[in-house]
């Protein structure tokens, strides 16, 4: 698995730069079966992070014997059932006993439940979730937001979702993120609302309000990511046809978007909660072992870099 990762995958410079420092301590929240226990496991092997694992102390125990995993070497904290063990995940964060958070096999909804919880780990910052995708037919690391936790953001919520993902390319290496605001067409149409939203989001990139990146929109997929897409359309934009971030309009259009590259156009993907108090990972049963991973190395070199201070750095094409 190694070697797949490093000689064949794009995340590989990432993965370098984290295995260079220390391992991350993560809570693991009610990691229940063999996937759960396994991805954690994968990751400690990587030097990526040292797993704490919360969860009903039998359950995970039988998950890491079929999983054939020995956990004698890791550290386990019993909850009763599913929703204690988020709970207490969470609190392993707040107690900064762990630096990161990890899903195991419980349900979303009820994981960001604990998150979000007047005591969990918000901050002033909407949180969002960032796919960071390898696809081959593309020149760069291409991110998509937010495909899994909000669902119709509102325009101050779109506005915390592009910041999340500059946020998280700076931390990747990109030092000026070009930035796609996603719709249907390319003109402001009152009709269609993301492309009012587009506009806006670009205005308030230009007076301060979204920092550190070249925001444009509304741009359609093609113009985004094809340059002669673009010049067929008469398209003058700095980011048409080389955008390294797509904001899309609503979770359901970025959960197909997301889907679509993956198992049609053979993408890899990783990704994170950002705008919490600590990177996020919402690991899925359908995740590669390359894109746990990748996964965890994005978050833990989140992490790093909240510790350290700024270097320059560049990510492989």
């Amino acid at each position: 698995m190694h070697e797949v990762i490093v000689h064949r995958h794009r995340f590989r410079a990432l993965l370098a730069r984290v295995q260079a420092g220390a391992a991350i301590p993560a809570a693991i929240a009610h990691p229940c079966d063999e996937v759960a226990v396994a991805a954690a496991v994968e990751a400690a092997e990587e030097g990526l992070i040292t797993p704490i694992f919360v969860g009903p102390a039998r359950k995970i125990a039988a998950a890491a014997q079929r999983a054939g995993v020995d956990m004698a070497r890791f550290r386990v904290v019993d909850a009763p059932h599913s929703h204690a063990a988020a709970a207490q995940a969470v609190a392993l964060v707040k107690r900064g006993e762990a630096k990161l958070l990890m899903k195991g096999s419980l349900h979303t909804d009820e994981f960001m439940h604990a998150v979000c919880a007047e005591d969990g780990l918000r901050t002033g910052r909407r949180m969002s979730h960032v796919f960071l995708m390898d696809v081959p037919s593309y020149a760069r690391l291409l991110m998509v937001t937010d495909a899994a936790v909000n669902i119709f953001p509102t325009l101050m919520e779109k506005r915390d979702i592009v910041q999340n993902a500059i946020d998280l390319a700076h931390v990747i290496g990109i030092a000026a993120p070009k930035v796609a605001v996603l719709s249907a067409m390319e003109t402001v149409n009152p009709a269609l609302p993301s492309t009012v939203d587009a506009a806006a989001l670009c205005k308030m990139a230009e007076r301060g309000q979204i920092t550190g990146g070249i925001v444009d929109g509304p741009l359609a997929f093609d113009n985004a990511v094809d340059v002669a897409a673009a010049r067929e359309k008469g398209i003058v934009s700095p980011v048409a046809g080389a955008a390294d971030i797509l904001v899309v309009p609503d979770l359901e259009s970025g959960n197909m978007l997301a889907k679509q590259l993956s198992f049609l156009g053979g993408a890899e993907a990783a990704g994170i909660v950002m705008g919490a108090q600590v990177p996020i990972i919402l690991s899925s049963r359908a995740d590669t072992p390359r894109a746990r991973i990748a996964s965890c190395a994005v978050a833990a070199l989140v992490v790093q870099a909240c510790n350290t201070p700024a270097v320059p750095a560049t990510v492989e094409s």
